[in-house]
């Protein structure tokens, strides 16, 4: 298994680190533990870690200042991606920001935040179908994401919460670097996004790769498979269902987030745990 891959003209580590468990409860707030929380984004970079996913409304503002006060002035292997399409109001609350106006302010705040010139990529980050922002296109945020990367602001654009038919129009339009969507053992929808994005050679980032409260993905450390491997494979359950990720395709890009110095040091073993037939027979 390969453990780097070209992710729009960079090379980078397949596992990389997700900043959003280091902000408070809810993605909102200060983080519990701040000296961890700036020491964990340090190991993680001092372990090799050179893809780091973020996003200003992670606080807002929280996880992008403890990146830019852990590692300022970041490496210049470091490729830092954010994602765009959304704010917080006052309570912590999700707001959609999805009109080219506030597609690039988004981008100006990652900017501004990170205190960086240029994000190796940006997602766009698309609401749930039947849920889409009233007056505006998806055309139309493309146009934004396409201008800001022309702009020099960004170097390459990102889907994320996609449809494999947006995902394909998208590509009409312009080149996409990465698709960020939910997919794990227990809940593999994205499949044919991923098989798309396999054939194109275009990264393809899994949220929720140890599951979500939200959705059936819950299961999957409970999976019998997983506990099974896991025993006989002298590992976590979470590094099998993280390793399994990593195995089903070249193109697979992992960004297990946490706060935790313990957690973090699990997440990225994850990479040295080769699946045997058995586990993977039992897990496909």
């Amino acid at each position: 298994m390969t453990t780097t891959f070209q992710f729009g003209g960079r090379t980078v580590s397949r596992i990389g680190f997700g900043a959003m468990q280091l902000p408070g409860p809810g993605v909102f707030g200060p983080p519990r533990d701040r000296a961890e929380a700036l020491a964990v984004i340090r190991r993680a970079v001092e372990r090799g870690v050179d893809h780091i996913d973020t996003a200003q409304y992670y606080g807002p503002d929280v996880a992008n200042e403890l990146l830019r006060e852990a590692l300022h002035p970041f490496p210049e292997h470091i490729a830092l991606v954010s994602k765009v399409g959304a704010q917080r109001d006052e309570r912590g609350g999700w707001v959609p920001a999805g009109r080219p106006e506030e597609l690039r302010g988004g981008v100006l705040d990652n900017l501004r935040s990170l205190g960086v010139d240029q994000l190796h990529a940006v997602n766009l980050r698309l609401l749930d179908p039947g849920h889409e922002q009233p007056g505006v296109t998806f055309d139309e945020q493309l146009d934004a994401m396409i201008a800001v990367r022309d702009e020099g602001l960004i170097a390459g654009i990102g889907l994320s919460n996609t449809t494999l038919d947006q995902l394909t129009h998208a590509r009409t339009r312009t080149d996409i670097v990465c698709v960020q969507n939910g997919y794990n053992l227990a809940d593999r929808s994205a499949e044919p996004l991923l098989q798309a994005c396999t054939a194109a050679g275009i990264a393809f980032v899994p949220f929720f790769p140890l599951g979500s409260a939200f959705g059936p993905g819950s299961t999957v450390l409970g999976h019998p498979g997983v506990v099974a491997a896991a025993a006989r494979l002298h590992a976590t359950p979470a590094q099998i269902a993280l390793a399994w990720v990593l195995a089903i395709a070249p193109n697979t890009l992992l960004i297990p987030g946490t706060a935790s110095l313990t957690h973090l040091d699990e997440n990225l073993a994850a990479g040295s745990v080769v699946l045997d037939e058995d586990a993977l027979t039992a897990l496909s």
